[in-house]
């Protein structure tokens, strides 16, 4: 089947992706969140409110980060991140194809797979939404809810920022450690934050964001 064969091309390309990140001991990519905070309120736009459950919104065709640019400024104002930061997490995170029926396939071969158009675990994703407006929705949900998987997103870079110490000793921006603590999960996070030295994998991370950096603000303007 075509499915088949694509799911097994997704394990060779790059399989789950938060594995091996660091010099240092990996910790897992689900980190436990802050205490959850209200938000801000969100802006105009096309996105569902955010006090209430989102809307499904139908993957069909090729998918494009730029499309989610509504729901990413909705939802980072919200979580009170930078648009442009999850933006170019969702940049880093299509290098496979998100299409509801893959993902499930692959899943069904690797339980421990990531869902979503932001590739979240489901831990990522149970740790993040207590006290959150989506706090009742469900993590296989993801695939087929893009909007969802945005706000998810933006809550767990809003719990990860709240982890890092005020002044990080590391040459990185925040955003830049946001990124790798979304990559290779909070502990990891703080550890490049003391200096660390990133491993081969945090790395390529870190230099596909940068690539990303650019075309995220472009379309979250």
């Amino acid at each position: 089947m075509i499915i088949a064969a694509v799911v097994i091309g997704l394990g060779l390309v790059r399989g789950n992706g938060h594995d091996d990140a660091t010099s240092a001991d990996p910790s897992p990519s689900a980190a436990a969140p802050s205490a959850p905070s209200s938000g801000g309120a969100p802006p105009s736009g096309t996105a569902p409110s955010a006090g209430s459950p989102a809307a499904p919104s139908k993957p069909s065709g090729p998918y494009d980060p730029a499309d989610y640019a509504a729901p990413v400024r909705q939802y980072a104002a919200e979580a009170g991140v930078d648009p442009q930061l999850l933006m170019a997490i969702l940049y880093n995170e299509s290098y496979k194809p998100h299409d509801p029926e893959l993902e499930r396939a692959w899943q069904r071969s690797k339980p421990d797979a990531s869902f979503g158009i932001a590739n979240m675990h489901r831990a990522a994703f149970d740790d993040t939404k207590p006290g959150r407006p989506f706090a009742s929705r469900q993590w296989e949900e993801l695939p087929d809810d893009r909007t969802l998987a945005v706000q998810a997103a933006a809550w767990h870079l809003h719990d990860l920022a709240a982890q890092l110490p005020a002044h990080p000793s590391a040459p990185l921006t925040r955003n830049e450690l946001m990124a790798l603590g979304y990559n290779a999960g909070a502990g990891n996070m703080l550890a490049f934050a003391r200096g660390v030295k990133i491993g081969s994998q945090a790395q390529s991370y870190l230099d596909r964001l940068r690539d990303n950096w650019a075309k995220s603000g472009a379309a979250v303007k």
